[in-house]
């Protein structure tokens, strides 16, 4: 086994692979041995055909699904092997998930849903937290928002209050799957610009998966996949600040 990666790549993955249904006629490997670094800071986008295993690999760069060979180093960590508390806990103190549909909770208000994160690690909402959730609305454009549930709101509000709760306790990478592929043009521009923007002003590192080469082009770095393996890892031109 590879040693650990030097400090500063966030993600490090050393002969990663990833098969389905093993040892059954119809084991399948759809991630094939990749090795990848990303460092602290990046805004990467992931793309590929579909069935060229983009999901597969943010989940488990998500700590949703395990690999089946290889190793992935987070901080520094290796995350193979360890239970599932551990995953948990790693999961909670340094990823953020934004997903194509918000996955938003319905009886909840736009800052309930917010604040929902520090809810599941601390058991309550601090009067701090609350007021941080407030300010993030507000930072993206959402301070009348607040007090409405998501089905008072529009699909880019909506997606909007996903990234805030996302990032409301600053996690260092925050992990994004097709993030705008449910809105419509303009919305999808807006919500990206918000992604940037918020890369820019924390430093946050982000994994973005998506089809649209437009938004792919104001990404720093384009990772693509094809049948499993990497196609192609380039830093973007004239990438957006």
């Amino acid at each position: 086994m590879a040693p650990p990666p030097a400090p500063t790549a966030l993600i490090a993955l050393d002969g990663l692979s990833k098969s389905y249904n093993i040892g059954l006629p119809s084991e399948t490997e759809v991630l094939h041995s990749l090795t990848l670094r990303v460092d602290r800071g990046e805004f990467v986008a992931l793309m590929g055909p579909s069935g060229s295993g983009k999901s597969t690999l943010l989940n488990i760069l998500g700590l949703l699904e395990p690999m089946t060979s290889g190793s992935y180093h987070l901080m520094g960590e290796e995350m193979r092997g360890l239970d599932d508390m551990g995953l948990t806990l790693r999961r909670r103190r340094i990823l953020g998930f934004v997903f194509q549909f918000h996955h938003l909770l319905p009886a909840f208000t736009a800052l309930e849903n917010v604040t929902l994160p520090a809810l599941m690690i601390e058991g309550r909402v601090s009067a701090q937290q609350r007021e941080h959730a407030r300010e993030l609305l507000a930072d993206l454009g959402l301070s009348k928002a607040e007090n409405k549930r998501p089905g008072e709101l529009s699909g880019g509000m909506q997606q909007r209050v996903a990234v805030a709760r996302a990032v409301t306790l600053n996690p260092p990478l925050v992990l994004a799957d097709e993030p705008t592929g449910n809105l419509d043009q303009a919305s999808s521009a807006e919500v990206f610009t918000l992604l940037r923007r918020l890369h820019a002003q924390r430093g946050t590192t982000f994994v973005v998966v998506t089809h649209d080469t437009r938004l792919a082009a104001r990404c720093d770095r384009l990772i693509e996949l094809v049948d499993g393996r990497i196609a192609r890892d380039e830093a973007v031109a004239h990438a957006a600040a």
